[in-house]
């Protein structure tokens, strides 16, 4: 089968680490279950893995790829969730679990023709929604959901502030907002994601610039280069959810500001299986579907990881690999 795998890692260079290879199709044990991949998408964290943040090289070579959806051995189209835990933490939290890998850290990944996963893993791909768009969902799409209803708690009518519309945590997050009755704020130093921004629903504003009002709670992926504003833009005793930090994980702390106005500062990691179940039925219920930017062959897939280097997207880049062929085994 043909697959992306990581070999090597360079800060400057992260693509030169990234090989299309042919290898056997991987056989499953007791439990797991080999999924036909139709539609991957790729996450900064592909990137982190070439450039050896958060990775050791001695996991290497991986095969790269957090998100999938295709189809289980007996031919039912699935999504799968893609954080592996311990096999005995059942249905618990497993953004928890201190022994949890995400799909393509400990175990190989869905830039591939053919993957493995625990069974529990896959759950059915609802009515209207297609592949491509379900390859967006484990990774960004989990992960906006757990900051938005989870850890913020937003309802109808909250004033909410996504830092950096063109990601894909963060137009996943307007989207969501937008979509259970929120007042949706989103930034840019791009006037075409603005606008973008504005056509889901929120309110496009420059970035740093200054709000009509204050927000009930941040939505922050950014790091460095927006937490100033994240905290000027938040109301006393709101909340800065942060799951990422793109440009830098060292921001000014401004701790006067944080105790004197009593804002709350909470940090989210990826889903659970029961949030993943629930965005699966939100979006069912509401229509609300994930932006796709374009969508790229595997053979191209150093074009796709190009384009997010550059910032040059706005949404999703979803990669498929080719139609099931003969391949050795």
């Amino acid at each position: 089968m043909l697959a992306a795998v990581a070999v090597a890692q360079s800060e400057t260079d992260p693509l030169a680490g990234l090989e299309l290879r042919d290898l056997p199709v991987p056989r499953t044990e007791p439990g797991w279950s080999r999924v036909r991949v139709a539609a991957s998408t790729i996450n900064m964290h592909d990137l982190w893995t070439l450039r050896g943040v958060g990775h050791s090289a001695d996991q290497l070579p991986r095969i790269l790829g957090c998100d999938a959806a295709g189809y289980d051995e007996s031919g039912r189209p699935v999504v799968v969730y893609p954080v592996i835990g311990s096999a005995d933490r059942g249905r618990g939290d497993e953004t928890l679990d201190p022994q949890r890998a995400l799909l393509s850290e400990r175990h190989d990944g869905a830039f591939a023709e053919y993957l493995v996963v625990p069974t529990r893993n896959l759950r059915p791909l609802p009515d209207g929604l297609s592949l491509d768009e379900a390859a967006c969902l484990p990774v960004a799409w989990g992960t906006a959901y757990r900051m938005v209803f989870t850890q913020a708690g937003v309802r109808a009518g909250d004033r909410v502030l996504v830092q950096g519309a063109g990601g894909g945590v963060a137009s996943a997050a307007i989207k969501l907002a937008v979509a259970a009755g929120a007042v949706v704020y989103a930034t840019s130093r791009s006037a075409d994601k603005l606008q973008l921004a504005e056509q889901w629903g929120a309110r496009g504003v420059e970035t740093g610039g200054r709000l009509p009002e204050k927000a009930d709670v941040v939505i922050e992926t950014v790091g460095e280069a927006t937490w100033s504003h994240s905290l000027r833009s938040l109301r006393p005793g709101g909340a800065v959810v942060v799951a990422g930090a793109t440009s830098g994980f060292n921001p000014p702390a401004d701790l006067g500001r944080v105790f004197y106005l009593q804002q709350r500062i909470l940090g989210s990691t990826g889903c659970t299986l029961a949030e993943m179940d629930a965005l699966l039925r939100m979006l069912a219920a509401t229509g609300v579907r994930p932006v796709i930017d374009r969508s790229f062959p595997l053979e191209d897939i150093h074009k796709a990881f190009q384009l997010m280097i550059d910032g040059e997207i706005a949404g999703k880049i979803v990669v498929r690999p080719p139609e099931p062929r003969v391949t050795r085994s």
